[in-house]
């Protein structure tokens, strides 16, 4: 289609009810990993991303309930390795990588949708977690982070060629709220959706500050518990 033609000068009148926003939801979805507790996420768009998610957890060990945009996860028991067939076709399943490290201690997770380390910054997922202590290793595609002796808090500087990652900032955030100590992320991203992370991520209980800015701090705390948003 060349043009769209439009002729105005009519009075329009009317309503429509906008869902969440799938980039919010995911990250969101991904942090009740972190709790075993029952976590209720309202207005989760029905797209096939959150969909793709949900199945994640659910092959996870999370017990999973759907109904009308709103969504309850318990993940009392969970593996700590994503599925590589689920992982592989949407890039931001990369996002279960830092509250399963921070919860189990140990994550195994394939690159996500045929994703090169460098390519697109995925690197700084992994500088940063190494950053709060974990052991990062590669076998047969899949990314092997360890934390034997748990996370502790650091300075890290999420900066990097094409500018700050989402969900880079989203990873170490998760993270570093179940890390001992403080944890300050420099050059973080700004986006809407990290400070709606953020937000569930206190409302369970974590201590997080300067969300929204491209200055993050967050306290540890030891557990995270059951939390209901919007």
């Amino acid at each position: 289609m060349d043009k769209l033609i439009v002729h105005g000068g009519a009075t329009l009148r009317g309503s429509i009810n906008i869902s969440g926003s799938k980039n919010a939801s995911l990250p969101i979805l991904a942090g009740a990993i972190l709790t075993g507790e029952p976590c209720i996420i309202r207005r989760v768009p029905d797209v096939s991303d959150t969909n793709y998610m949900i199945q994640i957890l659910s092959a996870l060990g999370a017990d999973v309930e759907r109904s009308s945009g709103t969504v309850r996860i318990t993940c009392a028991e969970i593996s700590d390795e994503a599925p590589y067939e689920l992982v592989r076709r949407m890039r931001a399943s990369i996002c279960v990588m830092g509250p399963l490290l921070a919860r189990k201690g140990r994550a195994v997770v394939s690159l996500p949708g045929g994703c090169v380390i460098g390519d697109r910054p995925v690197d700084l997922h992994l500088r940063g977690l190494e950053a709060l202590g974990a052991k990062v290793e590669f076998e047969g595609g899949n990314i092997i982070l360890t934390a034997k002796d748990g996370l502790r808090g650091a300075e890290v500087d999420l900066r990097g060629t094409h500018g700050p990652t989402v969900l880079g900032t989203d990873n170490v955030m998760m993270a570093a709220c179940l890390a001992e100590g403080q944890t300050i992320i420099e050059s973080a991203a700004a986006e809407p959706e990290v400070l709606d992370l953020a937000n569930f991520l206190n409302a369970m209980g974590a201590k997080i500050s300067g969300a929204g800015t491209r200055r993050i701090i967050i306290e540890g705390v030891k557990e995270l518990h059951a939390v209901e948003h919007t």
